[in-house]
């Protein structure tokens, strides 16, 4: 019933729709995606929802590598009384959305994209493998949904992309709770409620990002893209990559 598989996107996009849910997870590098006229950034900390019948298209950048899991909601095990736990994976499904996600999910997901790496053939792995992160990604969006209702639209995509205009300087929460219109212990709830994690957490990772992109498509210093990524300093990014990616950046220009 689950079909996952590794893949890059291509680089011009082409608009289609299937009978089957899919989910596209971000592994490397960057990618648009378009679901119903609605866009977004796809990075390795999103992951795009695309229900059956949805018309949608992606394109990548050369550096791009997703992680696509099919369900097919027609399949007999999606309603036996055996299986009545696909009922909530089922409930990610009733729109399509795009969510970010937190530090520990982020980690199954590149956990699981080695995996494939280390074991192509074996589709029996990567089935448990893309389970488990649909799992995740469930009881998360519906946990949420149910317990923690929004009550503010927070616009995500505007954040990220004012850190990005930002980012080689130090950004405060105070100025992301002003650019959504909100007290900084208002932002910070809300935030924490639409993101799953906290403000320095999502920040954090989209300084990983630029850095680990800068890392492995120029010929940049390490100082310089320390300094354009926002830290502090040469040793400072060097840290934060190994405690969170589990890399240095000699590793990664090295790739």
């Amino acid at each position: 019933m689950l079909d996952a598989r590794l893949m890059e996107l291509p680089t011009t996009s082409h608009q289609h729709c299937h009978g089957h849910h899919q989910i596209v997870v971000g592994v490397k590098g960057e990618a648009v995606v378009s679901v119903e006229g609605r866009g977004s950034q796809l990075n390795t900390w999103k992951a795009c929802l695309v229900p059956t019948g949805a018309w949608h298209d992606y394109c990548g950048d050369q550096q791009n590598h997703v992680l696509v899991i099919n369900l097919n909601p027609a399949s007999p095990m999606t309603s036996s009384p055996s299986h009545a736990d696909y009922e909530q994976m089922m409930r990610v499904f009733e729109k399509p959305r795009t969510i970010h996600m937190d530090s520990q999910l982020h980690g199954m997901v590149q956990f699981a994209a080695n995996e494939f790496d280390r074991a192509p053939e074996n589709v029996t792995l990567h089935g448990h493998l893309a389970a488990s992160i649909l799992y995740c990604m469930a009881d998360r969006i519906v946990d949420r949904s149910v317990h923690h209702p929004s009550r503010h639209s927070l616009n995500l995509d505007a954040i990220q992309r004012y850190i990005i205009a930002n980012l080689h300087r130090k950004i405060s929460v105070k100025e992301l709770a002003d650019e959504a219109c909100l007290g900084v212990s208002r932002f910070y709830e809300v935030f924490r409620d639409v993101a799953g994690i906290t403000p320095h957490q999502f920040l954090l990772q989209i300084r990983l990002d630029q850095a680990v992109n800068l890392l492995a498509s120029t010929s940049l210093s390490v100082s310089e893209i320390s300094y354009r990524s926002g830290f502090s300093s040469q040793s400072a990014l060097t840290n934060s990559l190994r405690k969170h990616k589990g890399i240095t950046p000699a590793k990664l220009q090295a790739r």
